[in-house]
Formats: structure tokens, sequence, C-alpha cells
């Protein structure tokens, strides 16, 4: 089993986290809950049998923000699938980019979020929300390689379409259509 955290693949030091004591007071006090709630709110490309069940956490208790921001915690363990689920959830409708930068400082994970940030735009240049949490947040060091996922992880790519031989990708987030009742 891993013990490493993010902030110790990433070289940074290991603090508390008050997002995650927050997180715990709502129920969800593991990865797997933080991670079961982000398939709750429809990340369904992350569903699997085995996801442990969740709480009923409302957005007003635990805000999507808040979520994004504590699903690439530094101080949790280092899981690239934990990433991807905040990377998912980072890029939700609706979320709002003053948020993600208050909270990525307090948290201290700007870097990742960064270098989500980055990838989305790279994916998606039009939509101006990367391009606004770039520019509020503060510039990092680069993420030393293999640390983050590929930022091919953070979309789904299809290799054949009506157009013929394309590749098209599109960002992984929440959608409100598959998110559960309580999500």
């Amino acid at each position: 089993m891993n013990t490493q955290t993010l902030a110790e693949k990433l070289g940074a030091p290991i603090r508390e986290s008050s997002l995650l004591a927050k997180a715990k007071q709502a129920g969800l006090h593991s990865p797997e809950l933080l991670e079961g709630l982000g398939v709750a709110r429809g990340c369904w490309h992350y569903r699997s049998p085995a996801l442990t069940p969740v709480p009923k956490v409302s957005e007003s208790e635990f805000s999507n923000e808040e979520l994004a921001v504590a699903l690439l915690s530094p101080a949790l363990p280092y899981a690239p699938h934990t990433i991807r689920i905040g990377a998912a959830m980072l890029g939700a409708t609706g979320n709002e980019v003053d948020t993600i930068c208050q909270l990525a400082k307090a948290e201290g994970c700007i870097a990742p979020v960064r270098y989500i940030a980055n990838a989305g735009l790279r994916f998606e240049p039009d939509n101006l929300f990367w391009r606004r949490l770039l520019d509020q947040l503060p510039s990092t060091p680069p993420i030393p390689d293999g640390v983050m996922p590929h930022p091919t992880r953070f979309v789904s790519m299809s290799g054949i379409t009506r157009a013929g031989a394309k590749i098209v990708a599109i960002w992984i987030r929440p959608r409100s259509d598959l998110a559960s009742a309580h999500g």
C-alpha cells in the first residue's frame, strides 16, 4: 500500500489540511469517499462496481470547488486516480475561479491546479475558465516528470468518428444529468 503523499512526490512539505478536516466532518474521511462523492456528483467516467458508498453531502455543505481541491490535496496519499477525479471536478461547470484560487493557495496545491489548468487550456483553448484560473494563480516551479497524470488522462479521446479517423478530445467533467440524488 502506498503511503507516500502527493506532497512528498512533489518535493513539498507535508502540512495539515483544513479542507480535509472539513471533509471528515462531513463524513468524507478517506480519499475513496472523496472520489465516490465526485462520481455521485456526475463523474461517471470514474464509476466502478467496487466504489465505496458515500454519505449524503450537499454542495452547500461541501462545494464542487472544495471537492476538487480536496482531491488534489498534497496531504492525501499519492494516487493518480484521485488526481484525475480532482481534475474532472476542477472543470465542473459553475466553478468559481476566485474560490478555487483561494482554496488552492490555502491547501498548498497551486502547482497541481496549474498543471491541470494548463492541460485544460490545451484541450479547451476557447474555455475562458482555464485562462482565468492560470492568470489568477501564482507561478510555480515545474512539477517533476511522472508525478502528475499525463494531460491525455484528463480527457476522453475518440479514434474514429463519423467524420473519419480523427482524434476528438473532450475534457472529462461531472455531468449533472448523471449525478445521484444525494450528490
